[in-house]
């Protein structure tokens, strides 16, 4: 059995290696993923920067694909299913992560804009992450408007758009979800509310974000990595999609996909190991990563790959 991964997946490959040593684990980066790599591979395992599709698959043994992350819109889900591929993803993996992504983000609007009262945060998209945003939110005394209309959780677009300090966007990218946050949405916005994206980049119309005026954090993007400068320079906040990058986030990643392994191919359970954070965690850390980032935006990918994490 052979399965080919992602090198940049932290734990997966040390697990394999020691606790299935009759599997043949083949770590690529992710450019050099392709179907010719994957011409006698069983098991393909990505992140979000591997289009899985016709293209990439046919021709190849690959019976099932993870991905080691919560979004899974990367993958043609539909071809996989018609033609026999198992596939799976890794929901609420790094929630945790996300939530206080959030958390940072406010508290650093809150220090920069010391006259700004946050009274009310609109939460769009009440999943893994939503939930536990909202959960954030109400500790600090906020008001918390949500809305997820496949979840029958109601507040309407219009009324967090008139009514919130704060609006935040979870929700995966689909055809129903892309550029949810658009011209119409942000005229609705207080002009001084602040927008946050840590979802998926087409979530937001980035060109309708700037010339709408409002501030703005961004930790996903469109077209990412190669990311607009004029965005860029105009974010209050920005990080290159790593939200959701930490010790725990990424362990509960890579053992979810074990778990996946293992049930698919009746493998014997295999746990991974992850050592300690020693990424920054100390207060301010998303400014910094933001100051990184507008330095060298070319830089982007080279960023995300040696993040250490928190």
């Amino acid at each position: 059995m052979k399965i080919v991964c992602d090198a940049h997946i932290p734990f997966l490959v040390e697990a394999v290696r020691k606790g299935w040593p009759e599997v043949d684990i083949c770590p690529m980066k992710s450019e050099e993923i392709d179907s010719s790599a994957l011409r006698d591979a069983d098991v393909l395992v990505v992140r979000t920067r591997t289009q899985v599709n016709e293209s990439l698959l046919r021709g190849t043994k690959v019976k099932q694909v993870c991905t080691a992350t919560i979004g899974y819109d990367h993958i043609d889900t539909a071809y996989c299913e018609a033609h026999g591929i198992q596939w799976s993803a890794c929901p609420g993996c790094n929630a945790q992560a996300v939530c206080d992504y959030i958390e940072e983000a406010l508290e650093e609007f809150c220090r920069q804009y010391s006259a700004v009262s946050i009274q009310t945060i609109g939460i769009v998209g009440v999943g893994h992450v939503g939930s536990l945003v909202a959960q954030m939110a109400e500790r600090k005394g906020m008001k918390v408007l949500l809305n997820d209309p496949p979840k029958g959780i109601g507040d309407s677009l219009d009324g967090i758009a008139k009514n919130c300090d704060i609006v935040t966007f979870h929700v995966p990218l689909d055809d129903t979800t892309f550029h949810l946050c658009d011209e119409a949405f942000l005229a609705k916005c207080k002009p001084d509310a602040l927008v946050i994206n840590a979802s998926r980049g087409g979530v937001v119309d980035e060109q309708a974000l700037l010339r709408s005026g409002r501030r703005f954090v961004l930790d996903t993007w469109e077209g990412e990595p190669h990311i607009r400068p004029e965005v860029l320079s105009r974010a209050f906040l920005a990080s290159m999609h790593i939200a959701g990058y930490s010790m725990e986030g990424k362990w509960m990643a890579a053992q979810m996909c074990l778990d996946a392994i293992a049930t698919h191919w009746g493998l014997p359970p295999l746990a991974a190991h992850a050592p300690e954070a020693d990424g920054d965690s100390a207060r301010g850390w998303l400014r910094r990563i933001s100051e990184t980032l507008k330095a060298r935006p070319e830089d982007f990918e080279k960023h995300r790959q040696n993040y250490k994490l928190r």
